[in-house]
């Protein structure tokens, strides 16, 4: 029930994710994410100007997939200076 009602709430007054950025896709290493077969990939994806949320993008469709998990992104640097 309260599920539903964040649900509505969320679709009457919350982001249209209308304004996005220009589709980007990382090209450093440590910035491709594993897929389920478990190799590595670049992903293609935008991001919404007004809350920040993150969207996988389709270069075939030209469209919006679904929102991406953000997930911590661990580079070498940060890694030396964690050990240090």
């Amino acid at each position: 029930m309260i599920a539903w009602l964040l649900w509505l709430i969320d679709t009457l007054f919350g982001c249209s994710h209308k304004r996005t950025s220009f589709p980007i896709t990382p090209s450093r290493r440590y910035q491709l994410t594993l897929t389920s077969d478990g190799s590595r990939k670049k992903r293609t994806y935008v991001v919404c100007l007004e809350c920040g949320q993150e969207f996988d993008y389709n270069w075939k469709e030209m469209r919006l997939g679904n929102a991406v998990v953000s997930t911590a992104i661990v580079s070498p640097l940060t890694q030396r200076s964690a050990n240090s």
